[in-house]
């Protein structure tokens, strides 16, 4: 289990817990600040945030950016990695592809999900992802992939 997965766990059981994780897990990856995540689930093969839609993350158009989108499922497939990865292995994101289906009008959960079997081998992990509004119309959905290898010994 990662230090991140373990925090999450430790953090998840109190009050505030979770608002609390978000706070530290926006601070480790400083990017991540700009959507202000609010995680709502992490386990193995799974992950949930919210990015809200404020001033800060919307287009000339009023919608949440297509980026800041991105961005807060990036940080959902970062979550599910660090609570899926098999011990003596690492990860590191290899590319992502999306499709942008409707507008992004209200806040939007981004979800993470892989199966079990994906990570028997080193290699290519597809993770999939999509944001969805408040009203549960799916705003994006695509694939992460992550390659996955063995850490090496020290």
């Amino acid at each position: 289990m990662t230090q991140t997965y373990a925090l999450y766990r430790r953090l998840a059981a109190r009050p505030l817990g979770r608002r609390a994780f978000s706070a530290l897990f926006a601070l480790k990856a400083p990017y991540f600040r700009t959507v202000r995540p609010r995680v709502r689930e992490v386990r193995p093969n799974h992950a949930e945030l919210v990015v809200g839609k404020r001033w800060g993350v919307q287009n000339h158009l009023g919608t949440v950016h297509a980026i800041a989108v991105c961005n807060g499922l990036e940080a959902a497939m970062g979550l599910l990695a660090e609570a899926t990865t098999p011990p003596g292995r690492r990860w590191i994101p290899r590319g992502m592809t999306v499709a942008y289906l409707a507008k992004s009008t209200t806040d939007l959960l981004c979800v993470a999900e892989t199966d079990p079997a994906d990570w028997a081998e080193v290699g290519d992990v597809p993770v999939r992802v999509r944001a969805v509004r408040t009203d549960g119309t799916v705003v994006v959905e695509g694939t992460i992939t992550i390659y996955v290898s063995e850490q090496p010994t020290r």
